[in-house]
């Protein structure tokens, strides 16, 4: 994959400009847009969950942050990623070229916009009063995994859809479902015990759940926590790859 990759490094290069770019055609504020929306959002939220949730979370600001954040960037790649094959057919049914290269040129362009708005997330953390310690460099770990995570599900996917239009359709209402188990607005704490180890089956919550122990708690994640968020992430891939290896010589009969 990696002496592929070597080999057709500047048509990756040109699919990633080339994503990003499309991303912003025709619009006045541009890239600026990839750190707008997840504040507008913000604003919403936190107009809304404040007066329910605020009052009795910590830095709930940044709680909402944090949350949005991750989740933003997990259901941008993975939305990208889905159409990456379908969108780009007219080019792999012409050219002999790795057709994973589309989907992670998409994947490339979502992390781009991801750490933009890291950079405006960590300028919060600043305005809201937390302290910046060495255990925010941690948050590399669940970064990593997310990215893992992302690719792994796009394979999925992307597979899925050149297969079943509907995929488009079903995962929109799916992705519904884990935000609302991602607990972006509200604290687990008021449920019970057995009711907040459900949560942890939902891997965008452990994603979640790190950048606020890190950030907000001050506390570093136990072994088991990272061990979860490294299986959730391999698991997925190892499938996507299954899924992609399997059906990839039949894409071109969908086209």
């Amino acid at each position: 994959m990696l002496q592929k990759m070597r080999k057709y490094q500047f048509l990756f290069e040109e699919l990633v400009k080339r994503d990003f770019k499309k991303k912003y055609k025709r619009t006045v504020l541009g890239m600026f847009w990839s750190v707008l929306s997840p504040l507008l959002m913000l604003l919403v939220m936190s107009l809304v969950f404040t007066q329910f949730f605020g009052r009795s979370t910590p830095h709930y600001t940044i709680y909402l942050f944090s949350g949005q954040l991750v989740f933003s960037y997990f259901t941008d790649a993975t939305n990208s990623g889905m159409s990456s094959l379908m969108d780009n057919s007219t080019i792999f049914s012409k050219i002999n070229v790795p057709k994973y290269m589309f989907l992670l040129s998409k994947n490339v362009s979502s992390f781009i916009n991801f750490c933009l708005t890291l950079v405006v997330f960590l300028l919060f953390v600043a305005i809201d009063g937390i302290p910046f310690r060495w255990t925010f460099l941690l948050l590399l770990y669940p970064i990593g995994c997310l990215v893992v995570f992302n690719i792994g599900m796009g394979l999925i996917l992307s597979a899925l859809y050149m297969v079943f239009k509907d995929v488009k359709y079903l995962y929109t209402v799916v992705t519904q479902v884990i935000m609302y188990f991602s607990a972006i607005f509200y604290n687990i704490e008021a449920f019970s015990l057995h009711i907040r180890y459900l949560f942890y089956l939902n891997p965008i919550f452990v994603y979640i759940r790190y950048f606020r122990k890190i950030v907000i708690e001050n506390d570093i994640p136990e072994p088991s926590f990272h061990l979860l968020c490294a299986f959730y992430a391999l698991v997925v891939l190892l499938i996507g790859a299954f899924i992609y290896k399997k059906y990839n010589y039949k894409f071109l009969y969908y086209v």
